[in-house]
């Protein structure tokens, strides 16, 4: 079977595969310090409460925007499932798709592994917009190249940026707000939140799409996805896996 590690910069998520069909999903928070050991003390009893046997790991491949977490998910994989972590971003692993950037070594490994994810499931030219730590949206124009986005701020993280720097707003949850003239300050801050993410998100799609000029399927991951799905019909699909289906195929393609 294959971890596949996706590791954030608020959560590292692991998924086991038995070849295309996702056996279990477990997340932990993102911490650089955290061990090898402590890592399988985790996932050991995870799987186990699953049914499943660690010693039928026999592959691992990483997707990660935090290197500094990577020496501890290396030694995890080598010491306590006897494999070796194939990391995407390195000269393993041929992402198979042009990066057609000023800078193409600066992109983070979670937009090219979106982007397989993307493609492997829906014709292109892609939108997708990942609802992380970051709200990322990546393109892909129609021969499946990768040509570009935009990083804004993710919403959580502008939560606490408004909580922080001013005192007397509460830190609230992210939810739609019944409606947008708050009659008090948690509402205010509420309807701010979800209905600025709800315009800027629009408002991004829209103009993505115009200067591309050419229709682009939308599609829509990452843990807050779901929270706004609804109320924004732009987002034609919704695939909170995305991200570790995308680890799954660049395994497959470039290690098996």
């Amino acid at each position: 079977m294959l971890l596949a590690i996706d590791a954030g910069n608020t959560n590292t998520v692991f998924a086991l595969f038995d070849g295309a069909v996702m056996r279990g999903v477990w997340r932990s928070d993102t911490k650089a310090q955290r061990t090898g050991d402590e890592y399988a003390v985790f996932l050991h009893a995870l799987m186990q409460e699953k049914g499943l046997d660690p010693k039928d790991i026999t592959a691992a491949i990483l997707g990660s925007v935090v290197p500094e977490a990577n020496f501890n998910l290396v030694k995890l994989c080598r010491e306590h499932f006897g494999c070796e972590l194939r990391c995407v971003g390195t000269a393993d692993i041929d992402p198979g798709i042009q990066i057609l950037l000023d800078r193409p070594e600066e992109i983070g490994a979670d937009r090219i592994i979106n982007a397989v994810g993307g493609l492997a499931g829906h014709k292109p030219p892609l939108l997708i917009v990942d609802f992380g730590t970051a709200t990322t949206f990546d393109v892909v124009d129609g021969d499946g190249n990768y040509i570009g986005g935009v990083i804004a701020p993710g919403i959580q993280l502008s939560l606490r940026a408004l909580h922080m720097a001013a005192a007397k707003l509460p830190r609230i949850d992210v939810a739609p707000s019944k409606r947008v003239i708050g009659k008090n300050t948690q509402e205010a801050v509420q309807s701010g939140i979800y209905w600025g993410y709800v315009g800027l998100i629009d408002g991004l799609i829209t103009r993505i799409k115009a200067e591309h000029g050419q229709p682009m399927t939308v599609l829509a991951t990452g843990g807050l996805a779901a929270l706004f799905r609804s109320v924004l019909p732009a987002i034609q699909h919704h695939d909170p896996d995305l991200t570790l289906k995308g680890l799954r195929l660049l395994h497959e393609r470039n290690c098996d």
